[in-house]
């Protein structure tokens, strides 16, 4: 779609089901990745459009929303997500045109979002406490309640997604939310607002400010009226907003990345892990939180997996984000020259093989060709840190002591994959490997809306997805009845 076909304007924040002008009237200018081309201008929401947005999530609560039945909620979930569907279309272009993903894997993402909305639309009314074996003549029961307001900072890699998993959940058990979407992308969380208030959801349910994240997010994380904060991006700006939550002692979910290894032995089916080896690093450009960066091959394996990867790196293309090729570009400037960076601290490793960037892609886009090294030493920096870009590494190891070693090697824990047939290794290597997500003989298990998702170490804590995130956008009373 053209920017022009918008049916909201973008320069403007959505409060209480209204699009309202930042109260300070600033403004950002959004480009397209694919060209460096300005798209439009969008609010830039400060301290004050937090306020109000906080003000409307509490009124909402005293209101409509709060003395809303779980069943009730449900349904406008789901009404929510039947509308998202209807719009596939529309929201996949758009998040095309804003994120720079392929066109294929925008529309991937608009799904992903409608069945968030139906997993906990039917949820909803299934989160239950329980009643305790207590002293005599007492009951004792639990109780799941709302934290009350919730603020979501979500990252521009997956807007479509992080609001289905962290705004759908916190909904689902009667919070109110303020949404401060990334600056680089914020089109359809804007979209997705208006969606919401069309399925019926009252007004200050849903709030979004866009903005820069030093004002409008550290705004949010301090904000004294905001009950719980959930937050996916980097780990340094993840524990600025961890310090600020603290001071007023809002618990926080943080998911803040990770270095994914997937370990790959001798009995492996290399058939079957292939297309796992590869997609599961050049998807969305590489800048996924979990991509998998890192693939370790026992030795005998080694130089056959390596060839077979590179083959498939050889073939793979670059391109502007609607001709939906293989890779689309980096999300800006600043992410393309971040990624450029650690491939030239990695030029004196050995390359074994580049994808290419079409040469029709427009001089202004942010594009790098994706890249293989092999022969990787485990504590090189291409190892070790996070490259939010198509970029990675082959890693040999010798024996099932080795791989775990080295899998677990850096300061993240986010995912990892083992690809064997040997079921004893399979279950030693999935207990010993330090990650909150761990697959065997596959990688990602296809989105997985209802797995709970979440890191250790650098890579953060807390659960999203399935029913953890709805525990985690709840708390826990406790209610004793003395009765004899």
């Amino acid at each position: 779609m053209a920017i022009d076909d918008l049916w909201f304007d973008p320069a403007l924040c959505f409060i209480a089901n209204e699009w309202v002008r930042p109260v300070e009237g600033g403004q950002l200018a959004l480009n397209n990745p694919s060209d460096g081309k300005q798209i439009c201008q969008i609010a830039r929401g400060t301290s004050a459009d937090i306020d109000l947005a906080v003000t409307q999530a509490q009124t909402a609560l005293q209101g409509e929303w709060g003395r809303m039945s779980a069943v009730e909620r449900g349904r406008i979930l789901s009404r929510i997500g039947q509308r998202v569907l209807e719009m596939v279309d529309i929201l996949a272009r758009l998040e095309s045109l804003d994120v720079g993903k392929p066109l294929s894997q925008a529309r991937a993402d608009v799904v992903a979002l409608a069945r968030y909305m139906e997993f906990y639309g039917g949820a909803a009314d299934k989160v239950h406490g329980a009643t305790l074996p207590y002293l005599d003549g007492y009951t004792v029961y639990t109780l799941r309640e709302p934290h009350g307001v919730t603020g979501h900072i979500i990252p521009w890699n997956y807007p479509m997604q992080i609001i289905g998993r962290s705004v759908g959940a916190a909904l689902a058990m009667g919070n109110a939310a303020v949404l401060k979407p990334a600056e680089e992308a914020c089109l359809t969380a804007l979209a997705f607002a208006d969606i919401a208030r069309e399925a019926g959801l009252p007004a200050g349910a849903l709030n979004v400010v866009p903005g820069l994240g030093a004002e409008a997010g550290a705004a949010l994380s301090a904000h004294p009226g905001v009950h719980h904060i959930s937050f996916t991006g980097s780990a340094g700006v993840g524990k600025l907003i961890q310090t600020a939550a603290a001071s007023h002692v809002a618990p926080v979910t943080l998911e803040l990345g990770g270095k994914s290894p997937q370990l790959v032995f001798n009995d492996a089916d290399l058939d079957a892990a292939l297309p796992f080896l590869v997609n599961a690093g050049i998807q969305n450009a590489g800048q996924t939180c979990s991509a998998s960066s890192r693939i370790l091959v026992q030795r005998q394996s080694h130089d056959e997996v390596v060839e077979r990867m590179a083959e498939r790196y050889r073939s793979l293309q670059v391109g502007p984000a609607l001709s939906d090729l293989d890779l689309g570009p980096l999300i800006s400037a600043r992410q393309r020259d971040i990624v450029n960076g650690f491939l030239e601290q990695g030029s004196e490793l050995c390359t074994a093989a580049q994808g290419c960037i079409v040469d029709d892609a427009p001089s202004g886009g942010f594009y790098v060709p994706p890249t293989l090294f092999t022969q990787v030493n485990p504590d090189h920096i291409l190892a070790q840190q996070e490259i939010f870009g198509p970029v990675q590494v082959v890693i040999p190891f010798d024996d099932d002591d080795e791989a775990i070693a080295i899998a677990n090697g850096t300061d993240f824990g986010l995912v990892a994959s083992i690809w064997s047939r040997d079921g004893g290794r399979q279950m030693r290597m999935a207990r010993q490997l330090r990650a909150g997500q761990v697959f065997i003989n596959n990688y990602g298990a296809g989105g997985g809306v209802e797995l709970p998702f979440g890191g250790t170490g650098q890579s953060g804590h807390g659960r999203e997805k399935g029913f953890e995130a709805l525990y985690g956008f709840s708390t826990l009373k406790t209610v004793a009845a003395r009765h004899d």
